[in-house]
């Protein structure tokens, strides 16, 4: 594990959750759930998810909520079963950009070296930088919480593997440093399922191999690796396992395309789960366009990106004779992908992306239509 780089990964606790806390404080340390369209508070007076019914999923919980067994992506009605005094909040996407700009602006200000990895986290670059670790850390936290009101969770170490893993250890309001010596007393005795990138499945295959932590997984034998998971998924789990990632901080650029896509708490079926599945589909493509709209840009082809429960990762395009950028245009160029698809296996993994961009003021010129398939 090099120790030249110092890279952050800083993670905003319960991010939407705690932007809605800010506007009802009153509702601190009550179990509460972000999703749907559902009625806004007034007086004071809040939507139980007991009350709910409907098809929604949801996409984010306080703290509170997740003791209870709630998590995104769940779907409200089995929720209220969980926790059915739960105070239900509709989503406000706008409030939630608003936050996530301020809090990158105030991170930028301090360590320009900046990669932008979703609404509510970032990796920094602190290498050169003159400061410690730990002043860097808290000099970000209070000029988060300075710009937003908000708490975020910091993790710093040589790489991004690292950091990303770091970052969760002492959530809420954390610090966690990975320095020498660490890996081994700090991410080891870790399970596997912390490391980004391996997933229920994986978790499930590593485990009937009798591996359930990092530290075992780091001591497995490479051919047994790759008997299980082929050499290339093999080697990166070595590597993984040792604390071992040269992905550099990819500042930011002008965008080739722009993609919204999750992964799944469990696999989803696409018959029994069909209406959750829906649920998630038309909120990214809302998502992807209020995306495309914040860039000023359409999109004349439109993907989508599926990855079953044995891995399998299937994509499909479609680029229209126009540009498009609204949500509903988007939700029905991919579903027409989606058709083109033979949904034959439990899904952890959908998402929906926009390509060949082109600004809204020239997002008129019309094209032919052309089908293309990745694979």
């Amino acid at each position: 594990m090099s120790s030249a780089r110092r890279i952050a990964h800083l993670d905003m606790d319960a991010f939407f959750a705690s932007v809605e806390l800010l506007r009802y404080p009153d509702l601190r340390g009550r179990p509460v759930v972000i999703g749907g369209r559902g009625p806004k508070p007034e007086a004071g007076r809040y939507a139980l998810l007991r009350d709910y019914a409907g098809r929604g999923v949801i996409t984010t919980a306080t703290y509170e909520a997740r003791a209870l067994g709630v998590h995104s992506a769940m779907g409200m009605m089995k929720a209220a079963r969980l926790a059915p005094d739960a105070v239900l909040l509709p989503v406000d996407f706008a409030a939630y950009r608003y936050y996530s700009r301020r809090f990158k602006a105030a991170v930028a200000a301090i360590a320009p070296q900046v990669e932008d990895r979703g609404i509510d986290e970032i990796y920094i670059d602190l290498t050169a930088l003159p400061e410690d670790a730990l002043t860097l850390a808290r000099r970000l936290k209070q000029a988060v919480r300075e710009a937003t009101g908000l708490a975020c969770s910091v993790g710093i170490s040589p790489n991004k593997l690292l950091s990303k893993i770091a970052s969760d250890l002492d959530k809420p309001d954390g610090i966690t440093l990975i320095g020498p010596g660490d890996l081994q007393r700090r991410i080891w005795p870790l399970p596997v399922s912390k490391v980004n990138g391996i997933g229920p499945k994986a978790t499930q295959r590593l485990r009937q191999m009798g591996i359930e932590t990092i530290a075992q997984l780091a001591a497995a034998a490479p051919d047994r690796l790759q008997a299980g998971f082929g050499l290339g998924t093999a080697r990166w789990l070595l590597d993984v396992a040792h604390g071992i990632d040269e992905r550099p901080v990819v500042l930011a650029s002008e965008p080739r395309s722009i993609s919204r896509e999750t992964t799944f708490e469990r696999d989803l079926h696409v018959v029994r789960d069909r209406a959750v599945l829906s649920e998630i589909f038309r909120d990214l493509c809302e998502n992807l366009a209020r995306d495309l709209a914040r860039k000023q840009v359409r999109g004349a082809t439109i993907g989508i990106k599926l990855r079953f429960d044995d891995f399998r990762i299937v994509t499909r395009d479609l680029t229209l004779d126009e540009a498009v950028g609204d949500a509903d245009a988007i939700h029905r160029a991919a579903g027409q992908c989606l058709k083109r698809v033979v949904l034959d296996r439990r899904l952890r993994l959908l998402g929906v992306r926009a390509s060949k961009l082109e600004p809204v003021e020239q997002a008129d010129t019309p094209r032919h239509p052309v089908q293309l398939s990745l694979y």
